[in-house]
């Protein structure tokens, strides 16, 4: 199962069909991120406890957690969002949001440009890991805004994990479960 840390229905069918049929199942999953001297992050279990902490933390609102999920936010209407994914977001959108269309990696530098010249005082994301999309979290720590962060789903119980392919790798070569 290689799939992306947040898609749990995926993990949870891999994972019923490995059982059924008695195939053996491997999740790849690269580390999550951990916080560094000067974060101020605000781990969350949901994207609707995020929109939940938001008016607490800010008012303008970097949201990172892709295309899906934006209902939980559409009715903080006294926020304003910058909503960076890879493909349109799903609606319903928050009343004042401006999409942004990419896909990382990103630099440092042009996330400190973003988030400056949006004027951000808060970042919404998933813990998804990786360095593609970390140096967000990187300018956030600098210019010390706060960062709302889901936290993974637990993957389905019995599941072994490899952070790496290089790990997947010695799995495959040691015989997988039943070495």
């Amino acid at each position: 199962d290689a799939t992306h840390p947040f898609a749990e229905v995926m993990s949870r069918n891999a994972a019923e069909a490995a059982a059924a049929t008695g195939v053996p199942l491997l999740a790849l999953r690269r580390p999550g991120w951990s916080p560094a001297e000067g974060d101020r992050w605000h781990p969350v279990a949901s994207l609707a406890e995020a929109a939940a902490a938001l008016p607490a933390l800010g008012r303008r609102v970097f949201l990172t957690t892709g295309r899906q999920g934006m209902a939980a936010f559409a009715s903080l209407d006294a926020l304003h969002f910058l909503a960076r994914s890879v493909d349109p977001p799903a609606e319903p959108l928050p009343a004042h949001t401006e999409v942004l269309l990419a896909r990382g990696p990103f630099t440092l530098a042009d996330e400190r440009t973003l988030l400056r010249e949006h004027r951000i005082d808060v970042l919404v994301t998933k813990d998804s890991g990786g360095a593609a999309t970390a140096p967000k979290l990187t300018a956030a720590r600098e210019l010390g805004l706060p960062v709302v962060i889901v936290r993974r789903p637990e993957l389905p119980a019995g599941v072994p994990v490899a952070e790496d392919v290089a790990a997947a790798v010695a799995w495959l070569t040691a015989g997988g479960p039943t070495a």
